[in-house]
């Protein structure tokens, strides 16, 4: 879908053409818009299409007629009533005209800039706007690994009182979200620190302090993902031991029982025989065959007590 947006009294106006100092925003956007804003802007296709594969790194590429920064931003989905994170790449491209940008899905943070939400936004600012862009990614950043800390919390509440996989799972696809935060937080850090270090896109003081706050809150996020992410991997190898441990004491006292039930099922197998009764003990008397089962009883009783003072059965 394409949209044009243009600031005009603190106000947002959506506008259906292009004017000079618009913000065009391509969001999924098909092949026939892709070739309009190409042709009316200048642009190789190739550059707006940068965005729309969602392997692409982090990077800035300059030309003549454009500047583009593409960050790695994050996006929750549901799945199965679960909510999975994951990144998308988002990409800003500076002409003289206008500021475009292009991402496959929709996001809260460019949705945030369409619904006028931001302080002192102008679409005319394109520096300001750009680097406002970078630090909505950051705070967007904190709020879903807060929502994954929060949720690895609930799910390990839950494995306290269950053993099944499926406690288990969720907590795998928490910590594959937080390597695939890791990855673009890392990633988009080398473009910050190019922005801050090179003159390609106009700073003044204002925006240099918004830029200093984009790394600040990129390196705090960082941070945050990589503690998580050891404390989920941690927490997975814990119960994951757990478990296995579990595991070995049921199998253990079910071969204490296994044993335990075996002393009768010998002594009925010897009765059992086709053997001269004469030899056998008990055969031949009235209450032989009761004598056999308590006999058995016993036994079974005597072995019981013997392995529990052994401790076998904890």
């Amino acid at each position: 879908m394409l949209k044009y947006y243009f600031s005009e009294d603190n106000n947002m106006i959506k506008s259906n053409t292009h004017q000079n100092g618009c913000w065009v925003s391509a969001v999924t956007p098909t092949d026939e818009e892709l070739n309009t804003i190409s042709q009316h802007y200048n642009l190789d296709k190739n550059v707006l299409q940068a965005a729309l594969d969602e392997d692409e790194r982090s990077r800035i590429d300059v030309d003549t007629d454009y500047k583009m920064i593409l960050v790695n931003i994050p996006v929750v989905e549901e799945h199965q009533d679960k909510e999975l994170y994951r990144t998308i790449p988002l990409s800003i491209i500076i002409v003289d005209t206008a500021i475009i940008t292009v991402c496959s899905e929709e996001s809260p943070i460019l949705n945030a800039f369409e619904n006028n939400c931001i302080k002192d936004f102008r679409t005319q600012m394109k520096s300001r706007f750009v680097l406002q862009i970078l630090y909505q990614t950051d705070i967007l950043y904190m709020q879903y690994l807060h929502n994954i800390d929060k949720k690895s919390d609930e799910v390990e509440n839950k494995l306290h009182k269950s053993t099944k996989n499926r406690e288990l799972i969720e907590l795998l696809k928490l910590e594959k979200s937080l390597v695939y935060f890791t990855t673009a937080l890392r990633s988009n850090e080398s473009v910050f620190e190019k922005l801050l270090r090179s003159d390609l896109v106009k700073k003044y003081q204002e925006d240099e302090e918004i830029l200093e706050d984009v790394i600040v809150e990129n390196k705090q996020a960082i941070e945050m993902a990589n503690i998580y992410s050891g404390i989920l991997s941690g927490m997975m190898d814990a119960f994951a031991s757990v478990i296995s441990n579990n595991l070995n004491i049921v199998m253990k006292v079910l071969a204490i029982v296994t044993i335990v039930m075996a002393i009768p099922t010998m002594l009925f197998s010897a009765y059992g025989m086709n053997v001269n009764i004469e030899g056998m003990p008990f055969a031949q008397r009235p209450y032989g065959f009761f004598i056999i089962i308590g006999s058995s009883v016993v036994l079974s009783i005597i072995a019981a007590v013997a392995f529990n003072k052994l401790r076998w059965f904890k």
